[in-house]
């Protein structure tokens, strides 16, 4: 058995490790290098989607494989001048962008193994996405050369959405098969259909190993750990925690993995100084508390389908009173969820009515028809503001021009700025809440060598990653023969600290 990581050997995100034995294999997540990335794209600088995967391939932004939809590659790439890998299939751990980001790049005949939840969140991404190949993870535009350039790629509206084969690791609920059938406003006559992939249950798709999956404890649910069993054990841990609502399932995973002889896992925070004691309780009661004393409107910025937090600020609003109100797309992704575990949680939440021309299809035929009497106008909260709380983020900024809060509150539940491109952000959004005269919780500007940085405050975000305490007690429990970190700027620390550590570069790989 042969374990090479393309991506995320030396950086946190862009996992892509491909796992072979006798020929074939499996890839463990296929996510979007932010770091890479960053090096050459920004906001308003993005890859071209005219060219396919030209872009990615020159500036070695994606493996130099031949892996890829034909359909994304121009007539000035030669595809045979790269290796070609028997995939079986990628297994994704969860549905954050640098685990899943780079998935629908690959040839189409390659299926996603996910766990429920994870399908439906993948599935309400892209319906509410407009642009960008990257995006397209559950069905993708079918593309063709443009017959006067054929380096120019561009997409074929006559033909439908293609999706890709789904491999489902627990039951596929009625409700979920069916939303992953649909796509909003396809009944149109001049609208383009979804044409489905297959979807079926693990036990009924032959792979080449034997895959056990375990949902574990993260900062988005239907996060998911895999074993896989060859001729050796492999356990992957994907990204992992031991401090949320689930951290009884990551304890499972945990003792499930005892007789894997290789354990590849997360390092995230190895390269921190420091390693605080955080909880999602530790969060709840010091947001609480910022709620309690605000006099107006609340704003509760956290991670993007980091739906943990957001049943957090539920409870606290129930607790203090005032209606949580999200986005529509927020309430788009609260009915995919429900499609897949089958809660609704929706019952005590608001839709913030957005000032816009023309609603979206997945608004107006889903969100609307389901919930429509809980939109609420910004005027009506610019007049009651001390009655909600509301779930924006760094974007939705722009709303507060309708609402025209005077004080209130800005509570700050995500992660730290790890670049100069993010604390400019923060510059950028300590204006808007300097504009509306907001008290700041979570973090505060300091002047750090002559400018303004954000400081963050601790106990208002409770981290999607194991601490080093607990990567320690996986490590002590799993007792495995080969320990290999990933998403990790800081792979020393488990060379110092255990005996059996193989250390990767981007595209190394090992014989187990």
């Amino acid at each position: 058995m042969r374990i090479t990581v393309y991506d995320g050997a030396e950086t946190i995100g862009g996992n892509k490790i491909y796992v072979e034995e006798n020929g074939k294999g499996v890839f463990l997540d296929f996510g979007m290098n932010f770091a890479k990335y960053g090096k050459y794209f920004a906001e308003f600088l993005n890859e071209r989607s005219v060219r396919g995967i030209h872009d990615l391939l020159y500036l070695n932004l994606i493996p130099r494989l031949n892996i890829y939809r034909s359909d994304l590659i121009p007539s000035d790439v030669n595809m045979s001048d790269y290796p070609k890998l028997s995939v079986e299939a990628v297994l994704l751990s969860h549905a954050h962008v640098d685990h899943c980001g780079n998935i629908a790049l690959l040839d189409e005949s390659i299926p996603i193994m996910a766990s429920p939840m994870s399908m439906a969140m993948l599935k309400a991404m892209r319906d509410v996405s407009s642009s960008g190949i990257g995006s397209e993870v559950a069905y993708f535009n079918v593309r063709e050369h443009m017959e006067d350039d054929r380096r120019i790629l561009i997409t074929d509206r006559s033909k439908p959405y293609k999706g890709r084969d789904l491999i489902c690791t627990d039951r596929i609920p009625d409700e979920l098969a069916e939303f992953m059938c649909y796509r909003p406003g396809q009944e149109g006559r001049n609208a383009k259909k979804l044409n489905p992939g297959n979807l079926c249950h693990v036990h009924d798709h032959g792979l080449s190993f034997d895959i056990d999956a375990y949902e574990v404890d993260h900062s988005i649910y239907g996060a998911t750990a895999y074993i896989l069993w060859g001729d050796s054990a492999i356990a992957y841990t994907g990204d992992i925690r031991m401090h949320g609502k689930y951290a009884d399932k990551s304890r499972e995973f945990v003792r499930g993995a005892k007789d894997a002889s290789v354990l590849i896992i997360e390092g995230t925070r190895t390269g921190r100084d420091e390693d605080v004691n955080e909880s999602e309780e530790i969060v709840f009661e010091n947001c609480l508390k910022a709620v309690e004393e605000s006099k107006g409107v609340v704003i509760a910025d956290f991670s993007p389908r980091n739906f943990e937090r957001l049943e957090t600020f539920m409870e606290i609003a129930r607790r203090t009173s005032r209606e949580l109100v999200v986005t529509a797309k927020d309430a788009y992704m609260l009915h995919a969820m429900e499609c897949a575990d089958g809660i609704c949680r929706m019952e005590d939440v608001r839709i913030y009515h957005e000032l816009k021309q023309k609603k979206d299809k997945w608004e107006e035929l889903v969100v609307r028809e389901r919930w429509g009497d809980k939109y609420v106008d910004p005027a009506d909260i610019s007049r009651n503001p001390e009655n909600y709380i509301l779930c924006f983020s760094f974007y939705d900024m722009k709303h507060l021009l309708d609402i025209k809060p005077d004080g209130g509150t800005y509570i700050y539940s995500s992660s730290e700025a790890f670049s100069e491109e993010q604390e400019f952000d923060f510059l950028r959004l300590y204006n808007w809440l300097r504009e509306f005269n907001l008290r700041v919780y979570g973090f505060k500007m300091v002047l750090k060598d002559g400018k303004l940085a954000p400081e963050f405050v601790r106990g208002y975000h409770a981290s999607g990653h194991a601490s080093k305490d607990d990567l320690r007690w996986i490590i002590e429990q799993v007792d495995p023969d080969v320990i290999i970190p990933v998403h990790t700027t800081n792979p020393e620390w488990f060379v110092e600290n255990f005996y059996n550590v193989k250390v990767f570069k981007n595209e190394d790989n090992v014989e187990v």
